[in-house]
């Protein structure tokens, strides 16, 4: 189902603030955000590659009514702690939110997951189907084939090869320096189009870390270098033991394809898929108000 894009609205900044918590996982100091309201069923979020937390904010204050909502910063990202080895290997990933899920002490939640959040989340809803209620994935099926059709050309050889380069040049894992705060509002405008100036100055500031010589990025450089045994195994493992209510999103700007379309969506037995014009990859930036809307109505 493919949504028009009306006229934007930005999301509605409040003075309504999450609660930092933190939690213990294979040595990591990992961070998370509560939204309050324990006595509701839980929803967890979960962010993609080089983000945090409060990207998710807007999308928490319109769903914390209704739910405990948590967000997470994954490990190498946010506040949360980056891995001494550089471990951010997917299945690193999926074990720190078993070890969320279990510091939370519940048993059954709710998960939203964009990006490489949602590869997260979709692999511990087949690891876990009893302990997942329903399940959002915002453009988060990992590489799509053609993407996978590429790197098999290339090779796992070859492309091993160019993880350990990667991993061993000093500039590549080094984080890049800004002069000032709106030099990274700058930028992060720039890499989405769609953004509010709200929005931007937002995920910017929320994104930052200041130094003695300049400011950064919080996430760990690493986490961007994906080694060809991330995506070694296919995602349909994983879908065909997904029997939980699935929502799908995807925006026909984003550079994934359409899951409809390109039948990886077909695995999941009882999914939904919006697809929305005017967006993205980050739809739920892109397109918020019907994003909220449509999620809100899922859950």
């Amino acid at each position: 189902m493919t949504q028009p894009n009306p006229t934007r609205t930005s999301p509605a900044e409040t003075s309504d603030e999450p609660v930092s918590r933190f939690f213990e996982s294979q040595g990591l100091r990992l961070h998370y955000l509560d939204w309050g309201n324990p006595g509701a069923p839980l929803l967890i979020l979960l962010h993609g590659n080089a983000d945090h937390a409060r990207s998710w904010d807007w999308t928490a204050r319109g769903l914390r009514d209704r739910f405990h909502v948590v967000a997470m910063d994954l490990r190498g990202h946010g506040d949360s702690d980056w891995s001494p080895e550089g471990g951010y290997l997917t299945p690193y990933h999926v074990l720190d939110l078993v070890e969320l899920i279990e510091h939370l002490d519940v048993d059954t939640v709710t998960i939203l997951g964009h990006s490489f959040g949602g590869n997260i989340s979709w692999q511990y809803a087949a690891l876990y189907p009893d302990r997942v209620e329903k399940l959002v994935v915002v453009d988060g099926l990992g590489p799509a084939p053609n993407a996978l059709a590429n790197w098999e050309k290339v090779g796992p050889v070859v492309r091993l090869h160019d993880w350990i380069d990667k991993r061993r040049n000093p500039r590549a894992t080094s984080q890049r320096r800004f002069a000032d705060i709106e030099e990274m509002v700058e930028r992060m405008a720039k890499g989405n189009l769609h953004l509010t100036p709200e929005q931007a100055r937002h995920l910017a500031i929320h994104g930052a870390r200041q130094h003695p010589d300049g400011w950064s990025w919080k996430f760990d450089p690493r986490v961007q270098m994906f080694t060809p045994h991330d995506f070694a195994v296919s995602g349909s493992h994983f879908w065909e033991r997904i029997k939980i209510p699935t929502l799908l999103y995807y925006g026909t700007e984003s550079w994934t394809t359409d899951p409809e379309e390109d039948g990886r969506a077909a695995w999941f037995d009882d999914r939904r898929t919006i697809v929305y014009e005017g967006a993205g990859h980050w739809v739920h930036h892109d397109r918020f108000p019907d994003f909220l809307s449509s999620v809100a109505d899922f859950l």
